[in-house]
């Protein structure tokens, strides 16, 4: 009895210490994200803004209120975001009318919310994305998702960065004529010859390449042609969560030489293997039963019940903070400190890791690695060091490729599946 006694005591005396010392890590990671903001790779607004209540209505959902997604004005200060790839992207799995059309619509929802708000200004090179972040605002660019948008066509890719895109995915979940995507069926075995050159062209032009999505094969095709480092503007680690997504380590091993970065992101499917597991093989299986639960049900009323019902049944594993942490830490380990950036992936997904809800939360996770020992110098790389990094290396290639050869005119040959 004296023993548990003398436990309670410990544990009541213990727990204001650890709720102190968890205050003072988030605190010197606010402070810490106010000299060095998140420069964060990859974030779906403009996406949430065209399937919005007012679709593609950019005055109607208003960043100054809350908002029904993970982004507004209030919590990106929260966050301590300083820099913003704003994702255009458009899925590749039907051409709506064409993909240019649909990619020009999203990036002028983009551009007209970056005009909108005097807290965001455009961005277009990294010493735009240095200067407007010393301002104190948001520095706004563009990133393409999917190379399906270019529709083959290098004069496409060209325009494109002429708007204002300063990264292309190269593919999204489907493959393309040029290029295998990680989710899609694996046609070339990597990059054809005019895959090769589309990463070319974007040296020349100093759009960064990103790897996101991409098979392996690309991964490394890819790292073989560029002459810039590239990017994953959001993917995790493939050892920790063992999904098409993510990044071998293999890859991983390959970023010193090639100077890039892996923008860990909040996907909780990308970062907990419970969560993939659920996500990938679970929940097909799921969704099948509910429909089969639901046959003859014709009341709306009724089937709302029996779904939130079934699914309040079958709960998906929740992602922790813990889960990303790690990632960035494995990221570390492997391809280094100079290496490992942030790409949230806010408004792109359905799920969220518990901890990290939304814009507001990057210092909550900065805090977590505050207590692993990482140190400012490092944190300050992983807030927005190491892409800006990327981008300055990106900018001195092709200004010397853009000496040394003119656009390219390369085409797919007719008949062919990618040349």
């Amino acid at each position: 009895m004296a023993a548990r006694i003398l436990l309670t005591m410990l544990i009541v005396v213990a727990l204001p210490q650890g709720a102190a010392a968890q205050a003072d890590a988030l605190q010197r990671a606010r402070e810490l994200l106010a000299r060095h903001p998140i420069f964060d790779g990859h974030n779906d607004l403009a996406w949430a803004i065209r399937h919005a209540d007012a679709p593609l209505d950019v005055e109607a959902y208003d960043l100054r209120r809350r908002t029904p997604g993970h982004t507004d004005l209030e919590r990106l200060r929260q966050g301590g975001v300083g820099a913003q790839f704003w994702s255009v992207y458009i899925p590749g799995e039907v051409a709506d009318s064409g993909y240019a059309r649909m990619q020009l619509e999203q990036i002028d929802i983009a551009r007209r919310v970056i005009e909108k708000y005097d807290d965001f200004e455009l961005a277009l090179t990294a010493a735009d994305v240095e200067r407007i972040m010393t301002s104190g605002r948001v520095a706004s660019l563009l990133g393409m998702e999917g190379g399906h948008a270019i529709e083959n066509s290098l004069g496409a890719l060209r325009a494109f960065y002429d708007l204002g895109a300063r990264y292309m995915t190269l593919t999204h979940n489907v493959t393309l004529d040029w290029a295998d995507a990680a989710t899609g069926e694996q046609k070339h075995g990597g990059l054809t010859e005019f895959g090769r050159e589309v990463v070319r062209e974007m040296n020349r032009l100093g759009m960064l390449v990103d790897l996101s999505h991409v098979s392996p094969a690309v991964m490394s095709d890819a790292l073989d042609v560029t002459a810039a480092p590239i990017i994953f503007s959001h993917s995790s680690a493939r050892a920790l969560t063992d999904v098409a997504r993510n990044v071998p380590d293999s890859i991983l091993a390959r970023m010193p030489q090639n100077g890039g970065v892996v923008m860990i992101t909040f996907v909780p499917a990308f970062v907990n293997a419970a969560a993939a597991r659920w996500g990938y093989q679970t929940r097909p299986q799921l969704e099948a039963e509910l429909q089969r639960r639901l046959e003859g049900v014709s009341g709306e009323a009724d089937r709302r019940r029996i779904t939130d019902a079934f699914w309040a049944e079958h709960p998906r594993p929740k992602a922790q903070l813990s889960d990303v942490a790690d990632h960035v830490d494995h990221v570390r380990r492997v391809a280094g400190v100079d290496h490992v950036g942030i790409g949230g992936d806010f408004d792109g997904i359905d799920d969220v890791v518990v901890g990290l809800e939304d814009t507001s939360t990057y210092p909550v996770l900065f805090a977590e690695l505050l207590r692993r020992g990482w140190t400012e110098a490092d944190l300050a790389k992983l807030s927005n060091g190491n892409v800006l990094r990327v981008m300055r290396r990106a900018e001195e290639v092709a200004a010397r490729l853009q000496r040394e050869r003119p656009p390219s005119t390369m085409q797919i040959p007719r008949g062919s599946a990618g040349g």
